[in-house]
């Protein structure tokens, strides 16, 4: 799912593997990997380089959709509670949302397998 998304967005903008490769600072067997689904599980930042040369949001590239996102509200309260509870404020939380959805995703892929 990772890789397809990747090679579809990619081809979509018109952008060759080895320009996507060179612009991320990736080599060109590792993305090549990725879109093969040979590699199936590249690191957080390797996937935040990848979504910025093809200008997409990272949730884009992990193939997840506006409603994931969407928590019944208990949950939510329960989540804020968390957060405050750590210390983190909502002025922060865009520092932490790549990791976030990082996180989701790697659950997601762990429970399909």
């Amino acid at each position: 799912m990772l890789g397809k998304n990747i090679k579809r967005i990619r081809k979509k903008k018109g952008i060759s593997l080895t320009e996507c490769a060179q612009r991320a600072n990736i080599s060109k067997s590792y993305l090549s990997s990725m879109e093969r689904n040979v590699n199936h599980n590249p690191s957080i930042q390797i996937l935040e380089k990848i979504a910025t040369v093809l200008d997409v949001d990272l949730r884009t590239i992990l193939g997840l959709d506006d409603k994931d996102a969407k928590l019944p509200e208990h949950e939510w309260i329960d989540f804020v509670n968390e957060l405050k509870r750590t210390g983190i404020d909502k002025g922060q939380l865009h520092e932490y949302r790549a990791v976030i959805e990082f996180a989701k995703w790697q659950k997601e892929k762990d429970d399909l397998g």
